[in-house]
């Protein structure tokens, strides 16, 4: 059994409490370790070594804050295997999946944003001889990081580099379903030098620790990404506190092919916009409309794909679609599947729970296919999470961008077509913060990501981060 300890103030250590939480592995459904239960008291310590660190940190020159965080960036790629074999075990999805993506990405992030401070820019401006203005950005304090489930040290350090690249101390919250590359990740930082209290990581349930960082009155900027009711919750406690507050939050995201597109490239693409981490990525496509010249060859042919996906073992290399990451959640996937079939759906793959011989006990569940839902479904509507899709033919273009855009949710959408006028009318007219053209996932670490409506506030990545993370003050000298 793994004791999982909180990370504060360069010290692993229990909760306050003493009292810890069990940890599933969700391949087998075993308990196979602990993490601290931590409340308000934990997230205080924490706090206090923050802001204890701060002074040092903030005014660290540049240079020295990029050397410490290229050095972190380091030990998490030799530690890669290592890593990568926690986030499968902890997380259910495939190993060869964390091993080529997830543990690489958390390793970009950090060399992104220790380069990227190197290369901001501060702006001046002249007014005809009179004066010149000039503008400062400076680090917030202590700021609160709260990440995800289901791409665990991916999203971590996606929220953490750009705050401590900043200038700021962070109080972390990884998910309590997926601690374990946190805790490896606390001791990565700890060997690379970074300075105690620097980075704090609590552990515990959202209700307890996120709350207690939310709320706090000293922490001046809060990160999260979840679901979209959980960020209504938050925006409640942070909007008359003033906190600058970002949030990266569900989809439902629309996949648009052209009967011009490229099939074959399509066809793949489209299998793994849908399936990959088990549709467990807020930027999945599980809205597929094909239009109707190409329908019945599309049905035919990713029916068939589908089902030749393996569902298993994450650590077997043959693997495609490893475990749900939680009991809880496998249920609530399922459950939309029955919604789906209520609705009218026709299941044309998928749609039942795997057990795997040797891991009976484990969470997982054939990639699904459904059809004949309308637009307005249930299923087409609320975002479920998993390995679910529906597929919907159109005619027009006017048509599919109605049905795409008619969601409460505005994150990510993918079109398939070879026409250059097709491609930018829908990379226009599309209500979502991010659109991919005959591609999917395809990430530049300097540009901004984030969704419209229901799918978010702000924007993550790039200088958009490191801008978030700072408070920006003009200074006007007259001549």
């Amino acid at each position: 059994m793994v004791e999982i300890l909180n990370y504060i103030n360069g010290t692993h250590v229990p909760a306050v409490s003493g009292k810890t939480l069990d940890n599933v592995n969700p391949s087998n459904g075993e308990v196979y370790s602990t993490i601290p239960a931590s409340q308000t008291a934990d997230v205080e310590n924490a706090y206090q070594a923050a802001q204890s660190a701060f002074p040092l940190w903030s005014k660290m020159p540049k240079q020295k804050r990029s050397q410490i965080m290229l050095a972190i960036a380091q030990g998490v790629k030799d530690n890669l295997k290592e890593l990568a074999h926690a986030e499968a075990k902890d997380n259910g999805k495939p190993l060869s999946l964390s091993t080529a993506v997830d543990i690489p990405r958390a390793a970009s992030n950090m060399e992104f944003f220790a380069t990227a401070i190197l290369h901001d820019q501060q702006h001046a401006y002249e007014m005809d001889g009179a004066a010149i203005n000039y503008t400062q950005r400076k680090p917030l304090g202590v700021v609160g990081c709260i990440s995800p489930w289901n791409l665990p040290l991916y999203l971590f350090t996606w929220k953490i580099a750009p705050a401590l690249a900043s200038g700021n101390c962070v109080i972390a919250k990884p998910s309590e379903m997926t601690p374990m590359t946190a805790f490896l990740f606390s001791k990565i930082c700890k060997e690379a030098g970074l300075p105690d209290g620097v980075l704090n990581i609590v552990h515990g349930l959202g209700g307890e620790v996120g709350q207690a960082i939310v709320e706090h009155p000293n922490i001046p900027a809060i990160s999260f990404t979840g679901g979209t009711v959980t960020g209504a919750h938050i925006s409640k406690i942070t909007g008359p506190m003033f906190k600058k507050t970002s949030l990266e939050l569900g989809g439902k995201n629309p996949v648009i092919i052209f009967d011009d597109c490229d099939f074959d490239k399509m066809l793949s693409g489209v299998v793994r916009s849908s399936f990959a981490n088990q549709g467990q990525i807020c930027l999945c496509g599980s809205r597929i409309y094909v239009q109707k010249g190409i329908y019945n060859k599309f049905m035919s042919a990713f029916v068939e794909r589908v089902k030749a996906l393996k569902v298993g073992d994450p650590f077997d290399e043959a693997t495609k679609i490893g475990a749900l990451v939680s009991e809880s959640h496998m249920n609530k996937v399922l459950s939309y599947v029955d919604i789906a079939k209520n609705e009218g759906g026709t299941i044309e793959a998928g749609g039942i729970q795997v057990r795997p011989k040797g891991l009976e006990n484990g969470f997982y569940i054939e990639p699904t296919v459904i059809s004949g839902l309308d637009t307005c479904s249930r299923t087409n509507q609320e975002e479920i999470f998993g390995p679910v899709v529906s597929v919907m033919p159109f005619e027009t273009q006017e048509e599919v961008l109605e049905m795409a855009n008619d969601t409460k949710y505005g994150l990510t959408a993918v079109v398939w077509t070879q026409n250059l006028t097709t491609a930018h009318t829908m990379a226009h007219d599309l209500d979502t913060g991010i659109v991919w053209v005959n591609t999917w996932l395809l990430r530049d670490l300097r540009t901004p990501f984030g969704g419209a409506k229901q799918s978010g506030v702000g924007r993550e990545g790039g200088f958009e981060a490191l801008h978030f993370f700072t408070e920006e003050k003009n200074v006007c000298i007259r001549i």
